[in-house]
């Protein structure tokens, strides 16, 4: 009994600690952190960076780490209609997104047509340094029925 005393705290501790981490990998997280930062005018050259985080608010907000593009001015993200992030956002709305340490209140906005020049954008920045993981990227056909396309903008 004594060792339950012990160790329940300690597991609890960690479990705690664990999720105020994340997101780490594939799993998401609840914080977002960086520094609030005002919508731009304009993003700037982003094709460096490779990953933002994104937080999905709701009762216990969803952070992912997720790729993105800028096409036309624009910042554009894609997930798989299955994933958690996705479905709570559902056709749009509120998020915040973390680009290096500034992070910004946006709003993401569901595409129901025109996505596919974000998808393609994807491609063309992504292959070159993940060339396995963009060629096992679905069909437009598919990824039609499979994925979301929502593009980010100032509130």
């Amino acid at each position: 009994m004594k060792i339950l005393k012990t160790l329940g705290p300690l597991c609890l501790f960690l479990l705690v600690a664990f999720v105020f981490v994340a997101p780490i990998g594939p799993l998401p997280g609840i914080l977002i952190g960086g520094t609030p930062s005002e919508v731009p005018d304009s993003w700037g050259e982003s094709s460096a960076i490779h990953e933002i985080t994104l937080e999905v608010p709701g009762p216990l907000p969803r952070v992912v780490i997720i790729w993105f593009v800028q096409s036309e001015g624009d910042l554009y993200i894609v997930g798989s209609r299955g994933s958690g992030w996705v479905s709570m956002l559902g056709e749009g709305g509120p998020v915040r997104m973390r680009m290096e340490d500034n992070t910004y209140s946006l709003n993401a906005t569901w595409l129901e047509t025109g996505w596919e020049l974000a998808m393609e954008a994807y491609v063309v920045k992504y292959r070159p340094d993940y060339p396995e993981i963009v060629d096992g990227f679905p069909s437009q056909k598919d990824a039609a029925e499979s994925m979301s396309v929502f593009r980010l903008s100032g509130q």
